[in-house]
């Protein structure tokens, strides 16, 4: 094949290439792949190792009306590429550019938006449910990997799919691991899987000699099932898709275009679901990836030929923050553990696992588990911190009130990538944390301003006898403004103002003090409080600090609806009815991605967007930021 990917008919020509031409597709896709993410960032080593699986799929089926969902999305780029969206791979994760993420919205050809792990299956059966319910007849494909199996709702997808009178393909992308290598019973059964071929080997050997014994080969087969069972249990220890139901067609090399097609093509002809198992590199085509897949599982963008990053500084970050304070905690007390969820490189605990690996508990893609998990510890004279990212701890509403704050237990949630992370976008914003805590009986909610505050927080949320929330954003942690200091519980007040105070919390702190200065040049005094602990207020502090002005303005990265604004428009109304309180915060809406400066400005929320809004409280026009 002399054409370029450029210059292909996408993606309906795949189904007149031939292999050969396919694998040299899948090389320039490769190349593609690491030119456009060397400059946007993004997720990289997932999307290699799934090139010649994307391929098969489009070889073998029409995703403008077939339904691929992707679990977790991540791994969509080469699907992209393929369905018309080569042109707009420079604008991947950008504001206003391609999400990183399958989105419905963006082409026909994504059947369902993605995010989080280990949905896939449940929306498959959906999906094919409602097909069979309205007489249609295309075909429906989770693709799904090794690490969201540890999510439990990918069980309950698989045994409700299994014995449902329905039919989906499940692909199980096994690359051994998820941002970590995969722990738990289900990584040994897979890894089990891969060397059982002899198995299936076996098994289909036996149905053909069976069925050329004249007359009675079908009856044999019929009669043989025990026997084969007997077989399929001492050959592979645990077929276990086959006794939830589904055909299984694996381990197949999941790099084999020809492969691939086989046994997509047999799924498709199959009345009954099927699950088809592949085993890929996770990386695959790049070496940089190859060998250190996590690092390139999420990266920045970096130099193509070393695989450096291409910014580098030597700032701390929040995550790095809790894995030092913690192993300083956990010298100190050795009750002190740790619980994750698949990220203890992301929440900045690796070196904290190494230093204390008995006291390091990492529990797959299962943030349910993890906290109820956690509060078995704490329930048993153990102080837990689980730190997880805000968007995941969604995952565990239920489990955080029935588990935790119903019994008041010492559980310390680490909370990282709280309010606005960027380039992710919607599905991994963490606005709102503040909403869906701020309403539990006996949880504490904590907002460090910098990284003082964050040390002693952590400090403070231990000593504790119930739950407690560390909330941070991601990025650097400094200290612009606070002096290292015991965190008692008090708010505190920053600076005085006559014409206006905003109260702050967390990550908006600087940003207040950008918008206070800024209106100070302007002649409008404006005080800001550094509101630390949202919950429970620290009411005492607030109204005495405001109580030389009739205008107060709250800033969080959260959604304005249910969050810390509206707590403290409360406290007002209750005791000072003639104070205006302005609650300034994200909008009740899912954000876009693009980067964080880029999105605190589109939405007013950076130093420049709050001064103009409290200046047009003051009939004043600030016009548009410089």
């Amino acid at each position: 094949m002399t054409r370029r990917l450029e210059e292909l008919d996408l993606p309906e020509v795949i189904k007149e290439l031939t292999t050969d031409e396919l694998e040299l597709l899948a090389v320039q896709i490769r190349e593609k792949l690491i030119d456009t993410v060397s400059e946007t960032g993004g997720h990289l080593a997932s999307n290699l190792g799934v090139v010649e699986l994307t391929l098969a799929l489009h070889r073998c089926f029409d995703s403008s009306r077939d339904r691929i969902i992707w679990d977790v999305g991540h791994q969509s780029y080469v699907h992209k590429m393929l369905t018309g969206r080569l042109p707009e791979m420079d604008t991947l994760r950008k504001l206003d550019g391609l999400s990183g993420f399958p989105k419905r919205k963006e082409s026909i050809h994504d059947a369902f938006d993605t995010g989080h792990s280990s949905t896939s299956i449940s929306v498959a059966q959906g999906m094919a449910t409602a097909r069979d319910l309205e007489g249609d007849s295309y075909d429906v494909i989770a693709v799904i990997g090794d690490g969201s199996l540890t999510g439990g709702l990918a069980y309950e997808g698989l045994n409700n799919l299994g014995s449902a009178d329905t039919k989906a393909i499940v692909i199980l992308n096994d690359n051994g691991m998820s941002i970590r290598p995969n722990t738990g019973g289900i990584s040994d059964h897979l890894a089990k899987l891969r060397v059982s071929e002899g198995y299936y080997k076996f098994k289909s050997g036996l149905k053909r000699s069976m069925r050329r014994v004249p007359g009675v080969g079908e009856g044999i087969i019929k009669g043989a099932s025990k026997l084969r069972d007997v077989a399929k249990y001492a050959l592979v220890d645990g077929v276990f898709f086959e006794e939830l139901g589904f055909t299984y067609i694996g381990p197949i090399d999941g790099h084999d275009i020809d492969a691939l097609t086989e046994a997509l093509t047999m799924a498709k002809a199959a009345e009954e679901s099927c699950l088809i198992h592949i085993v890929t590199t996770k990386g695959k085509g790049y070496r940089n990836a190859e060998n250190d897949p996590d690092v390139f599982h999420g990266t920045g963008p970096f130099e193509k030929t070393t695989g450096r990053p291409k910014k580098t500084d030597d700032k701390i970050t929040y995550s790095d923050l809790l894995g030092l304070t913690m192993i300083d905690l956990a010298e100190r007390d050795d009750k002190v553990v740790s619980v994750s969820a698949a990220m203890i490189d992301g929440v900045g605990m690796a070196e904290f696992a190494k230093e204390f690996p008995n006291r390091t508990f990492d529990v797959g893609i299962a943030e349910q588990h993890a906290v109820s998990f956690a509060a078995g510890l704490a329930a048993s004279g153990m102080k837990p911190v689980v730190s997880i990212y805000s968007t995941f701890l969604e995952r565990a509403y239920d489990q955080l009130i029935m588990d935790v704050c119903l019994m008041d237990l010492p559980v310390v949630f680490a909370i990282d990538r709280a309010g606005i992370v960027g380039a992710d976008g919607e599905t991994h914003h963490g606005v709102f944390d503040l909403s869906y805590l701020g309403h539990m009986p006996n949880m504490t909610v904590l907002c460090p301003s910098g990284a003082s505050q964050m040390r002693q927080m952590l400090k403070y949320a231990l000593s504790l006898e119930g739950p407690c929330a560390v909330r941070y954003p991601k990025g650097h942690a400094e200290d612009p403004f606070v002096e290292e200091h015991d965190f008692t519980g008090k708010s505190i007040v920053m600076r005085e103002g006559e014409d206006a105070v905003i109260v702050a919390c967390g990550s908006m702190v600087h940003h207040a003090m950008m918008a206070s200065d800024i209106l100070a040049n302007m002649g409008i005094d404006v005080g800001v409080i550094d509101a630390c602990i949202v919950k429970p207020l620290d009411e005492e502090t607030i109204l005495d600090a405001c109580s030389g002005t009739d205008l107060v303005f709250t800033c969080e990265d959260n959604v304005e609806v249910g969050g810390f604004g509206p707590e403290v428009s409360s406290l007002f109304a209750e005791n000072s009815p003639g104070v205006k309180v302005v609650n300034i915060g994200w909008p009740l809406k899912f954000i876009e991605h693009g980067s964080i400066p880029e999105l605190l400005h589109r939405y007013r929320l950076d130093g420049y967007g709050i001064a103009t809004r409290i200046a047009a409280c003051k009939g004043i026009d600030l016009g548009e930021d410089r």
